[in-house]
C-alpha cells in the first residue's frame, strides 16, 4: 500500500526542522491542521492573520503561541516594510507604486508568499477562506516559476479507501484544478512535471495514461488529436517515461481492458498517472473518484513553482490541511 504524505515524512524526518506559512490562520480548519502537524512533529507553523483573531483561534484549541508556533500579523509585523519593497521591486513593470505595494504586502496571501520567497517559510499553503486563483496568482507573483519548469500545473493524489482490494493502488490526477483547456505542447509538460511529482511524492515509477474519449483510433476528433501530439511530444522528448495514448480511463486503469484495447503496452490497464485533456475532464473525475469510488483527494497541489506553495479546497477539513502540509514539506525536501 502507497504511503501517504504524513507516513513518508514520519519515516524519514528532514535535517533541518521545515516551517510552513499557513496564510488563512484564524480558518478553525486550518489551525486545527496546522497544529495537528506541529504535534505530530512534522512542521513548524506560521500562523498569518490579525493577531486578535488567530489568538482566539489558538485558544479555542487550548493552545497558545510557543516553540514552534507564531503568530505574523501582516499589518504589525516588522518584516512587513521589507516584504513591500520586495513586492515593489517585483511588480513596478506592472503598474505597481509603493502604495499598492505596502497594500499587498499587509494582505496574507502575498505576506505569506513573501515568507517562502526570502527564506523565512519553507512553503506556504492557502485556500481554505481565498479562492484557488487568489492562492495562484500570488504564488506566481512572488514565488514565481522554477527556471526550468515552463507553466505552473497542479494535481490531486488520490488514495484508495482502506476496505479496496490489495491490487488497488494510489494515483496522481492531473491537471484538475488550474489549466483550463491545454494545448498539445502543455499537456505534455503537464504530463513530464507530474512524472516527477509521483516519484517524489508516491514513491513509485510513473506509468503516465494521456486520456481521451478514444483509444488508439476508435474515435476521430480534433480533440484526440490533440491528445495523440501530446503523446508523440513526451515520448520525443523523455524516451524514458513510461507512456501511452490515447486511452480511455477504462483502458489505461483495468488490466483485462488494456489488454484489449492496447495489447502490449506497459501502461494500459496499470497507470498511476492520468493526465486528463482539459480542466473540465479533471475536475469531474477527482471528484467521482472521491465521492463515487471513496478515494482520498489531497490537493490540488501545485507544480512548477520555484518554492513550493499549494492551494486548498474552501470545503477542507482540518485532516486535509494537515496532508496539504505535508506534502508541501516533502515537495520542499524533493527541490534540495
Amino acid at each position: 500500500m502507497t504511503k501517504t504524505p504524513i507516513e513518508l515524512l514520519r519515516n524519514s524526518a528532514p535535517a533541518a526542522r521545515p516551517v510552513i506559512a499557513l496564510s488563512e490562520g484564524s480558518d478553525p480548519r486550518v489551525v486545527a491542521g496546522a497544529l495537528a502537524a506541529h504535534n505530530s512533529g512534522l512542521t513548524d507553523i506560521i500562523l498569518v492573520g490579525p493577531e486578535d483573531e488567530v489568538s482566539s483561534a489558538l485558544a479555542a484549541e487550548g493552545i497558545s503561541v510557543g516553540a514552534g508556533i507564531e503568530i505574523h500579523d501582516p499589518a504589525t509585523s516588522e518584516l512587513t516594510e521589507m516584504f513591500a519593497a520586495e513586492f515593489l521591486a517585483l511588480r513596478k513593470h506592472k503598474g505597481v507604486d509603493e502604495v499598492k505595494a505596502r497594500a499587498a504586502a499587509e494582505t496574507p496571501l502575498i505576506y505569506a508568499a513573501m515568507l517562502v520567497r526570502l527564506g523565512q517559510a519553507t512553503g506556504t499553503v492557502g485556500g481554505a477562506v481565498h479562492t484557488t486563483g487568489d492562492v495562484v496568482r500570488s504564488a506566481i507573483q512572488v514565488i514565481g516559476m522554477a527556471p526550468d519548469a515552463g507553466m505552473i500545473s497542479s494535481f490531486f493524489l488520490m488514495y484508495p479507501p482502506d476496505d479496496a482490494p490489495d491490487n488497488a493502488r494510489a494515483m496522481l490526477y492531473s491537471d484538475c484544478g488550474l489549466v483550463i483547456d491545454p494545448s498539445a505542447s502543455e499537456l505534455a509538460n503537464i504530463a513530464e512535471t507530474s512524472a516527477a511529482s509521483a516519484r517524489s511524492l508516491l514513491q513509485v515509477e510513473p506509468k503516465i495514461a494521456m486520456l481521451s474519449f478514444s483509444t488508439k483510433g476508435s474515435a476521430r476528433h480534433k480533440a484526440v488529436d490533440k491528445v495523440i501530439e501530446a503523446t508523440n511530444t513526451i515520448r520525443a522528448k523523455r524516451p524514458d517515461l513510461e507512456v501511452d495514448g490515447e486511452l480511455q480511463f477504462d483502458a489505461a486503469f483495468v488490466p483485462t481492458v488494456g489488454e484489449r484495447k492496447s495489447p502490449g503496452s506497459s501502461v494500459a490497464g496499470q497507470a498511476n498517472v492520468m493526465i486528463f485533456p482539459n480542466l473540465d475532464a479533471g475536475n469531474i473525475a477527482y471528484k467521482i473518484t472521491q465521492r463515487l469510488g471513496g478515494y482520498a483527494a489531497i490537493g490540488p497541489v501545485m507544480q512548477g513553482l520555484a518554492k513550493p506553495a499549494n492551494d486548498l479546497s474552501r470545503g477542507c477539513s482540518a485532516d486535509d490541511v494537515t496532508q496539504i502540509i505535508a506534502v508541501t514539506v516533502l515537495q520542499a525536501q524533493t527541490a534540495q
